[in-house]
Parts: structure tokens; sequence; C-alpha cells
């Protein structure tokens, strides 16, 4: 039994390193491209076990594809009015394309440093292209924050993707600073746009108020109107009422001396006054007895 374990043993080892010769193994995390004698044969990008030919006529070339993240330094740029501004930019990026990336940078390492070139390109080009008050504004409809960082990755994306086999997932500005200078500008343009903002509010208040006046005014005059009509009827009526009754006491003088002592007498007494004053006089004799008073006989016809 020993005797046939050793050659066993022997042939399962040479098998296990024939295997290993002839055959690789690419992780879901990998990608992978073969050279034969040097020259790229093919490229793998799916996981799995691959054949091969042995080394050295055959060599692979393995390279981690999982997503990357990278910050780039802080970098002076200016906007389109030349406000100048910090910003500090990332970027999530992978190998793509692993014979290319191998030719243009070979190690993670110098594709980082090509890429924050390209960052520093991109970021001059594309903000240089706008204003400062798309990046800063009390007005946040104004803000293209968004925009810009959609534009900067396009402006990215296809350059890196051409030259290093470099995917571009996505990018992003983390940190936007201003000098104090500028700052300082920034709250004073701010307070001025706010001042105009208020005045303009004012304006347009004092505008529509100045509106509701002339409308009310309007419609005062119109019900003036309106009332002095109506007046002007009620005094027609009230005084055609009265020429009847003026009729009538002009054809009764005594009654129409009668009502006015009477009248004169409740406007005497309405505030509980104390007057001395004969009793025989009008027209207070009417407390001590009412005067006779006959109608008045009417006039002969002529």
């Amino acid at each position: 039994m020993k005797s046939i374990a050793i050659p066993i043993l022997i042939a399962a080892i040479f098998l296990v390193m024939v295997v290993y010769l002839v055959t690789f193994q690419v992780r879901e995390t990998e990608s992978a491209f073969v050279t034969r004698f040097g020259k790229p044969v093919r490229e793998v990008t799916k996981p799995g076990l691959y054949p091969k030919w042995p080394t050295p006529v055959e060599q692979v070339h393995k390279f981690d594809s999982r997503m990357r993240v990278l910050e780039a330094e802080l970098g002076e740029t200016t906007t389109s009015g030349t406000v100048p501004i910090i910003v500090n930019t990332y970027v999530v990026w992978r190998v793509a394309e692993p014979l290319k990336f191998l030719n243009a940078v070979k190690t993670v390492e110098n594709a980082e440093s090509k890429l924050r070139n390209q960052i520093n390109d991109t970021q001059n080009r594309v903000i240089g292209q706008h204003a400062f008050g798309e990046f800063v504004n009390s007005d946040p409809d104004k803000i293209k924050f968004d925009q810009i960082q959609m534009e900067m990755l396009t402006d990215l994306k296809e350059p890196v993707l051409k030259d290093y086999g470099i995917e571009i997932k996505t990018l992003g500005i983390k940190q936007l600073k201003i000098s104090a200078d500028v700052t300082k500008q920034v709250f004073e343009r701010m307070k001025a746009e706010r001042q105009r903002r208020t005045e303009a509010t004012i304006s347009e208040g004092a505008a529509e108020a100045a509106k509701i006046q002339s409308e009310a005014n309007k419609k005062q005059e119109v019900l003036l109107a309106a009332a002095e009509a109506r007046a002007k009827g009620i005094r027609g009526t009230g005084d055609a009422e009265a020429a009847k009754y003026y009729k009538m006491l002009d054809e009764d003088p005594q009654l129409a001396m009668f009502l006015r002592d009477l009248e004169t007498l409740v406007a005497t007494t309405k505030e509980h006054a104390t007057i001395v004053i004969p009793a025989t006089a009008a027209p207070f004799r009417l407390l001590t007895g009412m005067p006779s008073l006959e109608p008045s006989k009417p006039a002969a016809k002529p």
C-alpha cells in the first residue's frame, strides 16, 4: 500500500502543478489580460477559471477592478468674474480596460497622479466658465453646484477612459473655500442684494397700496354720489310731506302756535333744568292747563 500511495501523491502534486501552470483564476473584484511573449492576446473582465499556456509563453496581468476614491489636493482657480476660489474635488474610479491601463500608467500610484493633473485641468476649464454667484448666493435657485459637477464629470470622463483605461463613476466638489477679502466682498454683495430686494418689495407694496387707495376712492365717490342722490330724493319726499303740514298750519295759526310752544317746552325741560319763570309765560302756561283749541272754519268760497 505504501508503495502505491507515494506514486499517487506524486501524480496528484504533478497534476496540481500542471493545472496551476496552464490555468488562471479571475476573481469577482479583478480584471486581467494575457500576453504571449510580451504581446497582449486577450482581455478578461469576468470572474472564472481560464486556460493559458505555461509561463514564460503566456503571462497573466491582474488588476483590482473595485471602485477607488481619489481626493484631489486643494487647488485655487478663478470663476468667470476672476474671483479666486479654492476647490477640493473627489472622484470615484476603477480600472475599466486593463491593457490600456498597463500601457499608459502601469501602477495605481501613477494612475492617481495622472488623475490629479486631469482634475486640476478640468476644474480650471469648467469653473472658469461659471460666475461666482453660481457657487455662493443668497438665492438657492441661482446656485448651480449639481450642474457644475456634471459638467466637470463629462469633461473628465471620456479623456481618462480613452487615454488611461480608467472609468470615472462619480465626481463631486467636497469643499469650497474663499479668502477673507473675497468673503467680505461676498457679504457686502449679499447685503446689497438683500437691500435691493427689500426696496423692490417696498416699491411693489407702495404701488399696490396706491392702486387699492385709488380703487377705494373711486368706490367712495360712487357710493357718495348714490347716497347724495338718495338723500335728495328723501329730502324731496320730506319737503313734499312738510308742505302739506305747512299748508294746514297756515290755515290754523292757533294750532301752529300751540305746536311751537309744546316743542319749546319739551326742549327746555329735557335736561331736568330748574327754571324760575311766571306760570303764565309762554310756553309754560301749558303746564297749568290746556288752551281751548277750536277747529278753524273753512274759508268762505267766493
